[in-house]
């Protein structure tokens, strides 16, 4: 199997010491979780993991300056995805001044039926994220008016926040306009809609388990208990907010902008000033209280706890636990990537490869791993995917197979990593820790099993002569990756930046 290298000139560490940093990092996330809990954060961890990368990289032969230009490039691929994630702290601020979140909750349980919320989450925030190509614009927006209903409604957040990221996920995951689709089919040179039909025959049945689980699910909520909460957060909106169907222009503002492929960051800092717009002249909003809300964070001062917890959030200061929080995991991530290890360690799977099914099998494990060490799925859609293409080429495999398989393994597990960009970004905006709302995220847990069954069952991995209606590897140029680039990722980096609308659409 050919491996890439970010330079053939420059030091490569040996794989136990590229082993060694991932087993440390194993270890502090493990005690983390299972010894330490609440007494460790997990900055705190990865910046161990960064100084021993670090040792391991200079023992290895690279520099302090080979080391810092790895951190500083994990930081550079952040640089975007943390200017939006700060805008949707402004964002959330301004729609809750400008009444739209206190609507849109008002309306939701007023017109949702407790026993269909759940599956009701899943089905709009899907519809919304295939429309805007968007799973962060989506959880930023239905995505926190759904916490509020599901608050109102008694329904566990962890469960709520389980059941919108399953929705943005799969709409962002299947649309043409998202940039991991086209990321993913570009990397494994593969048609933009055979690999989007590729991918029916995974993430669709995916969904259809994800809907019946949260149906069912949702069936344990009649909210008989919960009716009192849920008059209790109507009434208190009612009376303190000026509720109508004005307060959805901002919304309808952001999605068309989405739809129509405006920059995510311009996305939302318009949908901020207009809800902010709305704040003063609808609300009665002072200047000076909304520009101190945008910052802080909206304060809500109802008197009726129920409203005043769920309305109380948002704001730009708010977004920097995990703003930090992205920032060092991808330093993490850049560290690996431009010390080359990474690649020695992708690269001494290539033994497991000779068969469809070990070689199925082996990118979704990488795609994980990559996802875990690198905190953003774009690199582990790239490194993974484009070291392996020519296993799926030698095997005669078609191009949408290797493509889906990159969305199968890396796009959808990446709000299970809380270290990573996805994982980071969910847990500010919907107020939920992955360690908790992971377990209900059942596309993405799904999805992987049913990429791993299909494998082992032979089932939908296409090769050439199979298919008369999709390109093959034969059809196209070998190896689309311009060799001018130093390294997979700034292959990865130069794609998403002139594609990017949200950074984990993912």
């Amino acid at each position: 199997m050919q491996t890439p290298t970010t330079n053939d000139t420059a030091p490569r560490p040996s794989l136990l010491g590229a082993a060694s940093c991932i087993g440390f990092l194993c270890f502090m996330m493990f005690a983390q979780i299972f010894l330490l809990g609440e007494d460790w954060v997990t900055h705190i961890s990865l910046i161990f993991a960064i100084v021993v990368c670090s040792i391991v990289a200079l023992v290895s032969g690279f520099t302090w300056h080979d080391i810092q230009k790895g951190i500083l490039y994990g930081c550079e691929i952040a640089m975007l995805p943390m200017l939006i994630l700060m805008m949707v702290g402004v964002l959330v601020a301004s729609w809750i001044a400008s009444g739209t979140i206190p609507s849109l909750v008002y309306y939701g349980l007023q017109l949702i039926n407790p026993s269909y919320f759940l599956v009701t989450a899943v089905l709009v925030c899907s519809i919304a994220s295939l429309v805007t190509g968007s799973s962060w614009t989506t959880a930023a927006t239905f995505g926190v008016a759904f916490m509020g209903i599901g608050s109102g409604l008694g329904i566990p957040p962890a469960m709520t926040a389980g059941a919108v990221i399953s929705g943005a996920i799969f709409g962002d995951k299947i649309s043409p306009i998202s940039d991991s689709t086209n990321l993913a089919a570009g990397i494994a040179e593969a048609n933009l809609f055979d690999h989007i039909r590729s991918m029916f025959y995974t993430t669709g049945p995916a969904w259809i388990i994800t809907a019946v689980l949260f149906f069912f699910l949702g069936l344990g909520y009649q909210g008989e208990a919960d009716t009192s909460q849920a008059d209790l957060l109507r009434a208190g909106i009612l009376d303190n907010y000026s509720v109508s169907l004005f307060a959805f222009i901002p919304p309808l503002v952001v999605l068309v902008l989405a739809y129509r492929r405006v920059s995510a960051l311009a996305v939302m800092v318009i949908g901020s000033l207009v809800g902010g717009a709305m704040a003063v002249a609808v609300q009665g909003v002072g200047i000076g209280d909304m520009m101190n809300y945008m910052n802080y964070g909206y304060v809500s001062e109802t008197g009726i706890e129920p409203v005043d917890s769920l309305l109380s959030r948002g704001g730009l200061q708010e977004m920097m636990w995990t703003i930090s929080l992205g920032f060092i995991g991808l330093s993490l991530g850049g560290l690996l990537e431009k010390t080359r290890m990474l690649e020695v360690l992708l690269g001494s799977l290539g033994k497991l490869v000779s068969n469809a099914r070990g070689l199925i099998v082996t990118h979704v494990l990488a795609s994980l791993a990559t996802n875990l060490f690198s905190a953003s799925q774009y690199i582990a859609i790239i490194i993974p995917g484009r070291m392996l293409v020519p296993a799926y080429r030698k095997l005669k495999i078609l191009p949408s197979v290797c493509s889906r398989t990159c969305e199968d393994s890396a796009t959808v597990t990446s709000p299970l990593v809380p270290w990573g960009l996805g994982g980071a970004y969910y847990m500010g905006v919907l107020d939920v820790s992955a360690w908790d709302y992971m377990g209900w995220t059942f596309l993405a847990l799904i999805t992987p099993l049913i990429a791993v069954a299909y494998a082992m069952g032979n089932l939908f991995i296409w090769r050439e002569g199979e298919r008369n209606d999709v390109n093959t590897y034969y059809q196209q140029p070998a190896g689309q990756r311009d060799p001018s680039r130093n390294s997979i990722a700034d292959q990865a980096h130069g794609m998403a930046s002139t594609s990017w609308r949200s950074p984990a659409d993912h």
